[in-house]
């Protein structure tokens, strides 16, 4: 461990690496990440779809899309089957190309029904999807 030594005939510098710092550094590594790994690993619960956003109001050139809590569709508030959303969707682009899509999904609705509707808005070229939420009531 000594960086020379005490024999006055051998006055050269000792070549060695030594390897401590860096054993007891990657230690204390180990253990930190050991500790903080547990904690990156943990799931967020969040409740959506409440926002504090000032009210949007709708444009006569946007479509309004609800989607019920069984997955039902309603276009502009009239009942539509899933197999129809994607004609639907193209003739509005072809009436006109910058149209909006705004979603007001139930909190409860499964996440694919919504996954579906915007992948068939999205094949026939609707550029621009929000969605709708409520403000929380004012206690």
């Amino acid at each position: 461990m000594a960086f020379g030594s005490f024999d006055d005939g051998n006055a050269a510098p000792m070549a060695e690496i030594n390897t401590t710092p860096l054993v007891d550094v990657m230690l204390v590594l180990l253990v930190v990440f050991i500790i903080t790994a547990p904690m990156l690993t943990n799931a967020v619960n969040v409740q959506l779809p409440k926002a504090s956003a000032s009210q949007h109001k709708d444009l006569p050139e946007s479509i309004r899309l609800a989607i019920d809590a069984k997955g039902g569709y309603y276009w502009n508030d009239q009942s539509v089957a899933a197999d129809q959303l994607g004609p639907r969707f193209a003739a509005a682009i072809a009436v006109n190309p910058k149209v909006e899509l705004h979603i007001r999904a139930d909190e409860s609705v499964r996440y694919d029904s919504v996954a579906k509707a915007m992948a068939a808005a999205q094949q026939q070229g609707v550029g621009k999807i929000g969605f709708v939420t409520e403000v929380p009531a004012q206690p």
